[in-house]
């Protein structure tokens, strides 16, 4: 009688450890999805929230002190393309 007790009450403890174990490993995939779900919303806002190219390449060209002269001397193209590029007038 005793040990019937004692197999059913080991038999009930595994369960509620198999269980746990289960609910934990759920509640570790919801908690992955939601951080997942809140990584791509910032992602998606973020784009929307980008500069204009044209607006990132003066910013750079002034943050470095480089004239519109010299970029276009290293790219080899024209001064007036680098001045449409920040205008945003074309990019190609």
């Amino acid at each position: 009688m005793f040990m019937a007790t004692l197999a059913g009450a080991l038999a009930l403890a595994l369960a509620i450890v198999i269980y746990g174990g289960l609910i934990y490993i759920a509640f570790l995939i919801i908690k992955a999805l939601r951080t997942y779900i809140k990584v791509n919303e910032g992602s998606a806002q973020s784009i929307s929230m980008r500069k204009p190219l044209g607006e990132s390449i003066k910013e750079h060209r002034n943050a470095c002190g480089m004239t519109q002269d010299f970029v276009a001397g290293e790219l080899g193209v024209s001064r007036q393309a680098v001045s449409k590029w920040e205008s945003g007038g074309s990019l190609r």
